[in-house]
Order: structure tokens, then sequence, then C-alpha cells
């Protein structure tokens, strides 16, 4: 059966946890990125997004600044602006999100082509380097924003210069003669066009969005073939002239992805192009790719994911490396690769129900991408290690991307913005609308109204999640209305416990959801007990960088540990097997979080600094019990710099 999507207008998050977070953006992230991008940030790298425009409409004077890709920053915030007006009207920002779209509409050329770097600064240049330049990324991304627009507020003025952009696409690219047969660099256009077709309904955008999917590493290679043309000239050296035409696998395009067995490359691109591959199959009815969907998926999850959520395990090419290789210190994880892999996410449980796809998906929400950005909103991470010793990152050149507090800005700032329009379009990944049932995949505080039929079926989810145990799901619905409803079974859950109108029902569980189907009527009250003991995490035999450590998580939320609660050198500290866990009430910036503790032990020595370095026989010092205090790991590095790590040794 084919999903639906929510309209987030039927849609409202109150929920106490994520809904403060929607808060947050509305009132601080949105303003904060705005004032960004107008270059406002005294501390932070500038960013010149809204300058390019200016300059590119013929406004003002200038030179491009920025990265080729800067104009995404626009998309992803005039996107998050969308879906947050969806959550609250805010005229002012309406106003606001508007002359920014009629700055977009300027800066659009007759033929609908529109990017402001190659506008301002390289107008010969167009289409002539997709393997490097992100053309078509920034397009998908704007795109995004023009349907997410229109869908939000109803206003078609960014969706028709979006739409003209599309079909200026689609005239350059394609099979025909007199067509590039190329694909992007950095995929985003193919899930943007399948959302434009939703939005359209016209095949042209389906068929493009198919075509540069099969296209992607064919032969004889587009990238070689543009990099001739353009006489052997590159625009990024990182990793020496032309590495990213020859690395043809760090943009996925080494093979036709039917051949490709393993998640590979830059991880970001990686979960983009499976997201718009999902899509697709959905929407084609293909089997083969989604079979390619499973196949990739599956290699991903099961050996190259951290249980943060967290995907690219190597700064170079911020990508994949081999299975089982997951070390914790010089981890990248970016943020947007979590919200990639939500995307990702979504998008197989559209194709599938089953519930291994929302516990992924619940994974990377709950603790890397709220982990990107710190609890005021202000500041933010692009990598997202599980393992910090900042002492160690002045001097060691291999943890040049990590660091030890969240920054105010990037010259590279997709995170931020990928993480705005993330948590204000959260209501698309609670619930998975399906013709035979309702899929309630994330258990986040809400009221919506699905169709069902020419009816309308109205609940509540409410709680304390993910901090108390007990959901309660209410059936608000004036007339009566037959359905399922599907209830995920988290897996970090080892007894659920379901009551409806006080009994318990037939328990009917398939691929990881409880499935309740009644004539559902005004008052009906599910009462769902998901119990949070707090748990130990072992890693596979494979995984080298935790052999003999363990790791904590309650619920969805895995925790740290942090200086600022248990002192420095961290790798001194011992937890236990048998130790018990006693949960507390989080205070100051943790306030209304659930901390942990634990008693543990510390091997400890009397000035280590005078002793050798290494001793025949006996271990150094002594061992001294101390207890250990861990805390949500989205939380750590709000309390100023200081270690952290997630995985601990354990007795």
């Amino acid at each position: 059966m084919s999903a639906m999507d929510v309209s987030l207008h039927t849609l409202k998050i109150n929920d106490p946890f994520l809904g403060q977070y929607q808060q947050l953006v509305r009132d601080v992230v949105i303003p904060y990125q705005w004032d960004a991008l107008n270059d406002r940030i005294t501390d932070a790298e500038p960013s010149h997004a809204i300058e390019n425009f200016r300059i590119a409409a013929g406004l003002k004077e200038g030179e491009y600044y920025g990265m080729v890709f800067q104009d995404s920053d626009v998309a992803k915030w005039l996107e998050a602006v969308a879906w947050s007006l969806c959550q609250m009207p805010d005229p002012l920002l309406e106003k606001t999100a508007d002359e920014v779209i009629e700055l977009v509409a300027a800066a659009q050329c007759e033929d609908g082509y529109l990017n402001t770097y190659f506008t301002v600064k390289a107008p010969a240049e167009r289409w002539t380097n997709l393997a490097e330049c992100h053309e078509l990324y920034c397009a998908g991304h704007m795109i995004e924003a023009g349907v997410a627009f229109f869908q939000a507020t109803g206003k078609r003025r960014l969706l028709k210069v979006v739409c003209r952009l599309a079909d200026h696409i689609d005239q350059v690219f394609g099979p025909a003669e007199n067509q590039l047969h190329g694909y992007p660099g950095h995929p985003e256009i193919e899930l943007a066009l399948t959302r434009l077709f939703e939005v359209t309904q016209q095949p042209r955008y389906l068929t493009l969005a198919s075509y540069f999917v099969e296209q992607r590493g064919t032969q004889p290679h587009f990238y070689d073939i543009e990099y001739e043309k353009r006489g052997k000239t590159s625009y990024w050296n990182t990793y020496g002239p032309a590495w990213m035409v020859r690395d043809k696998a760090y943009s996925q395009a080494h093979q036709p992805i039917a051949q490709q067995q393993t998640a590979t490359g830059h991880a970001v691109r990686f979960v983009y192009l499976m997201a718009g591959v999902a899509h697709l199959a959905r929407l084609s009815n293909d089997a083969q790719k989604r079979q390619h969907c499973l196949r990739l998926w599956n290699n991903m999850v099961q050996r190259q994911l951290y249980i943060t959520g967290g995907i690219g395990a190597q700064s170079s090419g911020e990508a994949f490396t081999s299975d089982y290789d997951l070390p914790n210190d010089t981890v990248y994880a970016e943020s947007c690769a979590s919200i990639g892999l939500m995307m990702f996410a979504r998008r197989m449980l559209e194709m599938e129900a089953d519930s291994q796809y929302a516990d992924v998906m619940e994974r990377a929400l709950y603790n890397t991408v709220l982990g990107g950005m710190a609890l005021d909103g202000k500041h933010f991470f692009y990598v997202n290690p599980l393992e910090v010793h900042p002492r160690s990152l002045r001097f060691n050149h291999i943890y040049d991307h990590v660091k030890p507090v969240r920054q105010r800005w990037f010259g590279c700032a997709c995170c931020p913005p990928n993480i705005a329009r993330t948590l204000t379009s959260l209501g698309h990944y609670i619930y998975t609308p399906r013709e035979e049932a309702l899929y309630i995949n994330l258990y986040v505080g809400n009221s919506v109204e699905i169709p069902v039929g020419d009816q309308a079926l109205r609940l509540q989810i409410s709680g304390h999640y993910p901090w108390q145990e007990t959901i309660r799901i209410t059936i608000d619905s004036p007339e009566p209305v037959t359905h399922t409803l599907a209830l995920r079974l988290p897996d970090w859950c080892a007894e659920p416990q379901v009551m409806l109108n006080g009994d318990e029902p037939p328990k009917t569980i398939r691929k990881g959801y409880l499935h309740i189907t009644r004539r559902w009527q005004q008052g009906d009250t599910i009462q769902l007990t998901l119990p949070m003991p707090v748990r130990r995490i072992y890693g596979n035999p494979l995984l080298r960088h935790v052999a003999g450590k363990v790791a904590i998580q309650r619920g969805p939320l895995v925790y740290c540990l942090e200086q600022a609660d248990n002192g420095d050198a961290l790798h001194n500290l011992w937890l236990p097997r048998n130790a018990a866990f006693t949960t507390i009430d989080g205070k100051g910036v943790l306030a209304h979080q659930t901390v942990i503790q634990a008693e543990g032990i510390r091997q400890t020595a009397h000035q280590p600094q005078t002793q050798a370095l290494w001793q025949y026989d006996q271990p150094p010092g002594e061992r001294q019990t101390q207890t250990l205090t861990f805390i949500p790991w989205f939380s750590w590095a709000n309390r100023g710099e200081g270690e952290m790590r997630v995985w601990v040794n354990e007795e």
C-alpha cells in the first residue's frame, strides 16, 4: 500500500521536550540564522549568502563570497521558516520570507537558471563541472524550499520560481543527443524532484529524477568527459587536482547504484541519494530500486552506524570507511549526515512499514541531530564525536575537524539551517499514514487529524517522552472511525505494555508494530508503557574501538561521561559489571533532563607526571571508588570545554 504525507496544518506538536525545541527554533534559531545569513554576527565566520543574491539580482555591486554552495543555506532557512509558520503564524517572519523569495526570483535568469555563484562569478561555466560544483544540489534545496513554502502557506511565488528552474534543468539534462548526460556530484536534486512531482503531478519531474539516478556511474563516465571538456581544470584541490573526479566512490558515482554493495563515500551524499532513490522507488513502484535501497540500508545500519545515530567514520572525505571501523575520537558523524539518515529512514518506512527504520530514525533524532545544536540555539556542531580530550585536539592534526565546544557559525554552514528545517518539520516523521493503518513511529506529544477514506481520525499523543515511560494516545474524533493504529515497539524496550480503555488488547505484532483495529470513538484511550531501565550496550566483537568497553542508554537516549561531573582523565574511570544505576533530576542547563549515576572506580596515581612513562609488572597508582555521573550525550559541551566519552571501561 502506498504511504501518504501528513499535513502539518492539521498536526500541532505540543510535546514538553521537542515542543520546546520547536519553540527555540521559532524564537531564537531562525532569527539568529537570519542574522548570520546577513553577516550581523560579529564573532562568527561571515556568510554573505543574502548579499550574493542581491548582487546576482543586480541590486548591488560586489564580488561573490563564500562556498560554491552558499545558496543552499538560504534555501534551507526558507524551508525552516515555512514549516515554522505551520506551527505558529508569524506575520513579520512571513513578510521577511516573502522578501527573500522576491530576492531569489530577481536573481533568477531569464531561462530559469538560478545559482548566484555562476551568475555573479562564472557565467560562462554553467553546467561544466557537475562533479565538484553543486549546481544541482543548490537547485534541489531551493526546490524543496519552494515545495515547503507552498504546502505551508499556499503561496505559489517560490514554487513558480523552482518550477522554472526544474524546467530549465529538464531541458539541459536527459538522454537526447543535445542534452548533458550527467548527474550531480552532491545528490539532493533527486529527492527534490520527486517532491516537486507530488505537488505538481508533472511526470517530467519524476522522469528527470529517475534519469539522474539511473545514469549515475554508467560508462563512459560523465565526470571524466566533462573534465576533459573543461581542459582538465578543478575547483577543489583538497587532496590534489581533480580528486573528486578521480575518487568517484566519494560521490557514489563509481558504479551504477544497481551494482553498489556497500555504503561508501561522503556520508551526506550517500543518504541524500538513497532518500531520493527510496522516494522514487515508492512513487514508481520499482521493485528493483527498492532492493537497492534495502541492500545498502542493511550494510549501513548493520556495519557502519554509530550508537548515536551518526554515520561517516572519517574526516577524509567526510566519509564511510569499511565495515566495523567506527573510531570514537576521530569520528566525523556530520550533523547533516544524521539528518539525511532520518530522511532515508522515513522513505523506507513509507515504502515498507518496518519498525527497524523508525528505530534508526529515532536514534539519529534524539542523539546526533539534537546534539548538533547547543541548548541555547546559537551554537552548533558540524562534527559529533563520541570521545573528546581537548588538550590533544590542539596539537594532533588527526583531530583538526573535532571541536570541544559548539561554534557560532561556519564558513561551510550546511548543518545549522539543516537542523532548523528538520526540527520544524518533525511532524513528517511522527506518523506514516497508509491505507491499511496509521503507523505511529515517534512518541512526540501532538494532536493530529488524518484522513481515513472520506472521514477523519483525530488523535492526541501525550506524555513526557523520552524521560518518562508512559504515553497516552487519545481519540478525539467526533464521529466513529474504523481504522488500524499501529504502535511502534522500540528495539530498546524489552517489555512494552499496552492497555486500551483499561483492558489489554489482542497482541497482533507485525514488523515491530502492534496493530489495533477497531471502530474508534471519541474518548478511546491507549496507554502505552515503555519501561526505561538503564541498559548497557556492548559492541560487536569486530568493533575494535569499543573492546572491553560499555555504553549506557536509557530509552532512546545514549549517555556519556563529561568532565564537568566526573573530573578529568575519563579514560581512568571504570564501570563495574555489577554496578547499580540510579536516576536523578538534572540541574542548571540540564534541568528537566534525567541524569544517571553509578558507583565506579578511578585508577589514580600520586603525581603521575613525575613517574616513568612505562612501568613493569605492577599497575601504577591505586584504585578509588567514585560516583560516575552520566548525562544525555546530546547535552554535552553546554557547560564549557572539557573531556567527554560515551564508551567507558568496564570491569
